[in-house]
């Protein structure tokens, strides 16, 4: 009988592996199904079923991988940077859009969660899914609601832009500038989304960098009154 340490450095090693192994076939084969936040985490829940692995177990040893979001998030500040003559030109759209979009967010999913007869602590880790997970983790502290919970829908958030993103970018023919393509992708989809938006060009991706960091940033800061209206 392995020990819980034990378990939790196999865990660590089994998921680092199965990202590696992940991001190179999704090199080869590009398919919605095969990006790594979608085929590596599906892995690595079958390897926990069947050798009957406890999430407690499972985060034991591989916490600080989520503590790497932060300065990563943070690292995203460098093209902001080096891209800031185009940042300035375009400020108010950027703020305009991520305060309504955030507006819309909390509201519509909280009143969901609520007409479907969701707990309030699910309503409070819905609440905080369309940022990303450092952020997300920090307004949901202040809600006080459950921060496992609020990491998870995060990822089902981002995971389900990721999937049908091209489809409603396609679907969408009001939606052809770089800006635009950038900053639906960091709105919806989140770190991930910055990633699919590098492979489209520089520019996209500075604008899914700010639009997700603005976004996060500002659900933060709100995070008092949401908690003061909502709950």
């Amino acid at each position: 009988m392995l020990s819980n340490e034990v378990i939790g450095v196999l865990s660590l090693l089994a998921t680092v592996a199965c990202y590696g192994v992940n991001k190179r076939l999704y090199r080869k084969h590009p398919h919605p199904l095969l990006m790594p936040i979608v085929a590596t985490p599906m892995v690595l829940i079958g390897l926990s079923l069947l050798t009957h692995v406890s999430y407690p177990q499972y985060i034991a040893q591989t916490h600080w991988l989520v503590w790497l979001l932060g300065p990563t998030t943070v690292a995203f500040a460098l093209p902001l940077h080096e891209n800031r003559a185009l940042l300035r030109k375009h400020w108010m759209s950027i703020a305009t859009g991520v305060l309504v979009a955030s507006v819309v967010s909390i509201s519509t999913t909280i009143a969901f969660a609520e007409a479907f007869g969701l707990s309030e602590a699910l309503q409070k880790g819905l609440a905080v899914r369309s940022i990303t997970t450092p952020f997300a983790i920090e307004a949901e502290k202040v809600l006080g609601g459950p921060t496992d919970l609020a990491a998870l829908f995060v990822m089902l958030t981002g995971v389900s832009a990721m999937l049908l993103g091209e489809t409603v970018l396609r679907v969408l023919p009001r939606i052809r500038s770089k800006l635009a393509t950038g900053a639906s992708w960091g709105g919806a989809a989140h770190g991930s989304g910055v990633a699919r938006a590098r492979q489209s060009g520089e520019v996209q991706a500075v604008m899914a960098s700010l639009v997700m960091m603005i976004a996060g940033a500002l659900n933060v800061m709100a995070a008092p009154w949401v908690r003061l209206l909502f709950f």
